[in-house]
């Protein structure tokens, strides 16, 4: 456990004993609503003495522990000092119905509502994009924490043209080296060693419902094993590169991370990783695959090589978020561009 995880465990002890029950009108005014998911909703406020703008995030206590709303808020606040990390405003309540804390506005929506389907974005945007989510990331793991929620609806514009973003929604963070139900889902960003964590359980998925940490719904008590696994950040590299390729294309490169899907299986064939990893044990039963994979076919050798890396199968050997920048600069997409 490092020096910043165990602090953030003193300061939710600290928390829990000053945290307020308050009337969120008696002391904001609330503007308009910025966002909502299933913890609860965002929205635009105004501190009635202060006069300063501020996001109110709301979580419903109906769905969510004290300790997640509280580990969330303490993270924000006292480490997430990075300027493309979202950070909280010193100000924790609670209501009957929900948790709230106040974090620095971003009016201009998130990263999901600029890709233009098919197009992307301007790859300038994308690389700018890239350089600040690379160097987020590179802060929380520094600390000792993972994101474990890296997606475009988590990236968050501080203005209209993309110049400047922040990377936001800290409820699934935990400290790197933890051990964590394991949790498949059907996405690009879910990675290869999720499916193989996935098939060594015994579990019903037809029949018992968890949630993104793992945990059934109250009232469960259906019979269901999860294999535990260990929060790496690796999983923050896979889906960096997922997210740097959904920028630039627009679309996705495979519906889902699985081993029989076809697009995610030409991808394996194309970058050869099978045969990189027989050739480092030393066996000389190496093919050779030529044939880029289709859905990679627009890039130039400095972008093949970035995702690459990124999006490497196997965890142990996957590039790590604070070596994106040594691709930036140089083009990413070629001329001659044949998904378009």
């Amino acid at each position: 456990m490092t020096t910043a995880t165990r602090l953030l465990d003193e300061l939710c002890h600290l928390t829990v004993q000053s945290l307020e029950s308050l009337e969120p009108s008696d002391h904001f005014q609330v503007i308009k609503l910025l966002g909502e998911g299933s913890y609860g909703k965002v929205m635009l406020a105004v501190h009635k003495k202060r006069g300063t703008p501020m996001a109110l995030k709301f979580f419903l206590r109906e769905s969510t522990s004290l300790l997640s709303f509280l580990r969330e808020y303490n993270l924000s606040l006292a480490f997430c000092t990075h300027p493309s990390l979202t950070s909280a405003l010193g100000i924790a309540f609670s209501t009957p119905t929900h948790y709230v804390f106040a974090q620095q506005p971003c009016l201009y929506g998130d990263l999901y509502d600029v890709i233009v389907p098919e197009v992307g974005l301007d790859e300038s945007h994308v690389q700018g994009v890239a350089s600040q989510i690379s160097g987020a990331l590179s802060h929380l793991h520094s600390l000792g924490f993972v994101h474990r929620d890296v997606k475009p609806e988590n990236i968050f514009l501080c203005d209209s043209v993309c110049r400047w973003v922040k990377l936001g929604d800290f409820g699934m963070v935990k400290a790197a080296g933890t051990r964590v139900p394991c949790v498949w889902y059907s996405s690009p960003y879910c990675t290869p060693e999720a499916e193989v964590a996935r098939k060594g359980e015994d579990i019903d998925l037809g029949n018992s419902e968890v949630d993104d940490n793992g945990n059934k719904p109250k009232g469960d008590s259906g019979k269901t094993q999860r294999m535990l696994v260990y929060v790496d950040p690796s999983t923050d590299s896979w889906a960096l590169g997922i997210l740097i390729y959904a920028m630039l294309m627009g679309s996705l490169p495979w519906s889902e991370t699985v081993s029989d899907n076809t697009a995610y299986k030409s991808y394996l064939q194309w970058s050869n990783w099978e045969g990189l990893a027989l050739q480092e044990r030393g066996s000389d039963q190496i093919e050779d695959f030529h044939q880029v994979a289709t859905q990679f076919a627009a890039f130039t050798p400095l972008a093949t090589s970035l995702l690459k890396s990124l999006l490497y199968p196997q965890p142990r050997l996957r590039g790590r978020p604070d070596e994106v920048g040594r691709y930036l600069g140089g083009a990413w997409l070629s001329d001659k561009d044949v998904s378009r």
